[in-house]
């Protein structure tokens, strides 16, 4: 049994790090090509629409974990980019991630990344704008950065290299324990013990996935090998999809972090917004 945790943690590892080391290093390598200062000034002067997508693109291409978003997310405010568009990053960015998404397509499949990537932006936006109509722009705390916080820089091959690496030792050990786990899983958990309990379409699934992913500090890359090995074992799509967007979209680090910059009525309504992002992301993929 354990022969086959090993094999299984080898192969596994050795396809996610071929993946995660080539697209890291491109992503970091195109850094240089994407006009930030431009993405930036759009987002305030265009139609509110356009100024979504803007934001989503924003978002995509700043591809950080829910805590390090919110030095960003300062920056944003203190520019006085409108507040709509700061929300629509800050939900966005930690679950819209190139690499992730190339991670997720290998292992669960396009069809799956491509309707994870247009739900959860779909639901920034729609959360985006729904917290600007309610007035939550009242509940930003008036919060200077001290030093400079500055977006990704361009980068030459060397820089991109550097990046790569800094991002493979941050990183990196996240995507290896997230294989052991789903090696574990594999190898030793029962499948039928999967499917009785977290198979099939029973609704409760989703929102508890949903609430066990909010305390976590889970990044994406330790979830999907975790994903692809119980999805393989029979657990249903939607709740492990509920999981990954609420541990990635929240977690008790950033929480702590949000409330130097947010009041407490606009934390509290944050985390009931991944919340419901996570869930109702999640039904949507019973249907898919």
């Amino acid at each position: 049994m354990w022969q086959e945790v090993f094999q299984t943690f080898l192969l596994l590892s050795a396809e996610l790090t071929i993946l995660f080391v080539g697209i890291s290093f491109v992503v970091q390598l195109l850094q240089r090509f994407i006009p930030y200062e431009k993405l930036e000034k759009a987002m305030e002067t265009s139609h509110p629409l356009y100024g979504a997508l803007i934001a989503i693109v924003f978002a995509f291409v700043t591809p950080f974990c829910s805590c390090s978003t919110i030095p960003i997310v300062v920056q944003l405010l203190n520019q006085n980019v409108r507040f709509r568009f700061v929300m629509i990053f800050l939900f966005a960015s930690p679950v819209l991630d190139p690499t992730i998404l190339t991670l997720m397509t290998a292992t669960l499949g396009w069809k799956v990344a491509v309707a994870y990537t247009i739900i959860t932006s779909i639901f920034s936006i729609l959360i985006g704008f729904a917290l600007e109509k309610l007035g939550f722009q009242n509940e930003v705390k008036r919060v200077i950065v001290k030093g400079n916080v500055t977006l990704p820089r361009q980068s030459s091959i060397k820089e991109a290299f550097a990046e790569t690496w800094t991002l493979i030792k941050t990183v990196y050990p996240f995507l290896l324990i997230g294989a052991a786990i789903g090696s574990i899983i594999h190898g030793v958990v029962p499948t039928e013990w999967i499917v009785t309990h977290l198979g099939g379409e029973q609704w409760w699934l989703v929102p508890i996935a949903a609430i066990v992913g909010i305390p976590l500090y889970i990044r994406l890359s330790t979830m999907i090998p975790i994903a692809d090995m119980m999805i393989a074992k029979g657990m249903a799509l939607a709740p492990v999809m509920a999981l990954m967007i609420s541990s990635a979209g929240a977690s008790l680090p950033e929480i702590t972090l949000l409330q130097s910059i947010f009041k407490k009525k606009l934390v509290a309504v944050f985390v009931a917004s991944v919340f419901t992002m996570a869930t109702l992301s999640g039904f949507l993929f019973y249907v898919i």
